[in-house]
């Protein structure tokens, strides 16, 4: 046994050097603060064997307490697998002085004999709120920012969205950055709205995380929340002056509600809060588009921002009905999807077939990024020399605001007298759909088996033409016949909650049953009593609104139900009721308040008549 002991613990040991690994020491802190605001800076190192801890110089913040250091451990040991954790944590207690953007230097420890360096930080300190004096951190605050409209009016000052381009001055189909951020000093839940159709604009949306993150920011003299809502790329399609038009977004605030009425929030769900809706209207963006200069090239692209192009070719030298292939690359930033596809210019008596496109590309501020790869195939009717000119694409360039054009280098194919035909090749490149006729007398041969009929064997007149009429028919008939009958059952709303009164009640209890389980005192009681008011409520078709203890023993006996029942059910309801805030064994209460609700409700479902 000893031995079976030693063995664990050595391999306990490996297991859990192999999984601390190499130390690290980590800084972190908040990325933006407030001047006059206090907050902490911890450095975290993976392992308890550390010495001599050491933090240069702090400047712009002021020391108020630190470091102090604390360690954690842990061993877990799942499915046979050991794993172990330690680490040590040294904290700082800082203060900001003053506005501005400062860098931590990297502290320095002795970890496992390693000489380790923390990252550095960088915190930028806004200065205080103007509503609120020195220290007035509303915005980073939550419960600040929640008393703050506490009953009063939400301003356009304490929640709006600001809505920005990146430039307001542009050409046709240069890129704009149009962002929608959100400034808050509400308790801010939620906010939907979405862009609008922009005429005059082909319009890209960025994607953002689902998750909005909020950070501080210092604006107009006040400290907000802030985060980027959405942002979107536009390319202008037209000149002139093109309006980006204002949205209206709803926002839902969580607001403090003015009460002294200790009730208010016991019915409030324990809180003060209340949610409440407040639209949010954009500005106006007014985009200043202006024409492409004059002199445009006879092949220009429609391409505006900054662009390369490269060629390859599959084969240059090749038989007649064999395929020849050239790639084009068309790489750079701008309005690479809306370009237009250059030409290449093929001898006459080849085939040539559309192109392939495959746009491989990613939305920056300043357009579409990556490649346009374009695919051109074509195929040699006859033997010969033949030369495929460069292919030519013009661009209006963005630095430079001039016209350039691009060329790719020719290609001289060697083509020799081959046989067979290119049918195997073209089903490779294309659809079968694309091609209807190659040249004039190939066509696609059907493949597969063929199926064949007896002379004057027609399908028009026989038994599975009419059985093509009749069955659906039949269906179609039933189908009413079921219809009709389930909506005049279902028309009687009253014998439908009849029906579904036991089914409710059982899901409830049921329901309760998980809670009594978990031990959850009071939403045990709550769906309990749900599951009793509820099936006398449906049993009897009276709401819930209007029935009481005083009006269920009249209602139950005009339904045939015995005194000594209405008895049982109406004490089950105030057991329950009672045992909620009564002291003493709470699992024992809920037990027998649990077998007396379903109880009654089975003696109640075989007495209820109708």
């Amino acid at each position: 046994m000893r031995k079976v002991i030693l063995l664990f613990i050595l391999i306990t040991t490996v297991l859990r050097a192999w999984a601390d690994g190499t130390p690290t020491l980590t800084a972190v802190a908040p990325d933006v603060v407030v001047s006059g605001d206090q907050f902490r800076l911890t450095y975290t190192v993976n392992t308890q064997k550390v010495r001599d801890f050491r933090v240069p110089s702090i400047k712009g913040f002021e020391v108020l307490m630190g470091p102090t250091a604390s360690r954690q451990s842990s061993t877990q040991i799942i499915n046979g697998n050991v794993t172990s954790t330690s680490s040590v944590t040294y904290t700082y207690i800082l203060m900001a002085d003053k506005e501005g953007t400062y860098t931590i230097p990297a502290a320095t420890i002795v970890a496992d004999g390693h000489s380790l360096s923390s990252n550095t930080v960088t915190i930028k300190v806004l200065p205080p709120d103007q509503a609120n004096g020195v220290g007035g951190n509303q915005a980073g605050n939550p419960s600040s920012s929640r008393s703050q409209a506490a009953s009063s009016k939400i301003t356009n000052k304490d929640l709006f969205i600001t809505a920005s381009a990146s430039k307001t001055t542009v050409y046709e189909q240069e890129a704009i950055l149009l962002t929608y951020k959100v400034y808050t000093l509400v308790d801010l839940r939620g906010l939907r709205g979405s862009m609008p159709d922009l005429k005059g604009f082909h319009t890209q949306e960025v994607e953002l995380p689902g998750k909005k993150v909020f950070t501080l920011e210092h604006y107009n003299g006040r400290n907000y929340n802030t985060t980027v809502w959405s942002q979107y790329i536009l390319f202008p399609q037209q000149s002139g002056k093109l309006e980006i038009p204002s949205i209206t977004f709803e926002g839902t605030v969580a607001q403090r509600v003015a009460s002294d009425d200790p009730f208010d929030a016991f019915f409030n769900g324990g809180s003060n809060y209340i949610e409440i809706n407040k639209n949010i209207v954009t500005p106006k963006l007014v985009i200043n588009v202006k024409d492409l200069p004059t002199g445009k090239p006879a092949n220009f692209s429609g391409g505006v921002g900054e662009f390369t192009i490269s060629s390859s070719i599959n084969t240059q030298e090749l038989k007649t009905n064999d395929a020849v292939t050239i790639k084009l690359i068309i790489s750079g930033v701008g309005n690479l999807k809306l370009i237009n596809t250059p030409e290449v210019d093929f001898p006459k008596d080849f085939e040539v077939y559309d192109p392939k496109i495959d746009n491989k590309f990613n939305l920056t501020r300043e357009g579409l990024s990556g490649n346009k790869v374009i695919e051109y195939l074509a195929i040699p009717r006859h033997a010969g020399n033949f030369t495929i000119p460069p292919v030519e694409f013009s661009y209006f360039d963005l630095k430079s605001q001039t016209y350039k054009t691009l060329k790719t280098e020719p290609y001289t194919l060697k083509v020799e007298k081959g046989e067979g035909n290119a049918d195997q090749v073209i089903a490779d490149f294309t659809n079968k759909e694309d091609l209807k006729v190659l040249g004039k007398d190939v066509r696609y041969i059907k493949m597969g088996e063929s199926k064949l009929a007896k002379k004057g064997d027609f399908f028009f007149g026989s038994v599975a033409y009419y059985l093509w009429y009749i069955i659906p028919l039949a269906l179609f008939i039933t189908f009413v016949i079921i219809y009709r009958k389930k909506a005049m059952e279902n028309a009687n709303v009253a014998k439908v909650r009849t029906k579904k009164a036991n089914k409710v009640a059982t899901k409830r209890m049921k329901n309760a049953g998980k809670l009594l389980a978990e031990n959850k005192k009071e939403a045990f009681y709550d769906e309990v009593l749900k599951a009793l008011w509820g099936y006398i409520s449906d049993k009897l078709n009276i709401p819930v609104s209007k029935l009481s203890k005083d009006n269920i023993e009249e209602d139950l006996t005009k339904y045939g139900v015995s005194p000594e029942c209405i008895k049982e059910f109406i004490e089950t309801l105030n057991e329950c009721e009672f045992a909620r805030y009564a002291p003493g064994d709470q699992s024992e209460a809920m037990d027998k308040v649990y077998s007396s609700a379903i109880e009654v409700i089975s003696k109640m479902e075989n007495s209820i008549k109708h």
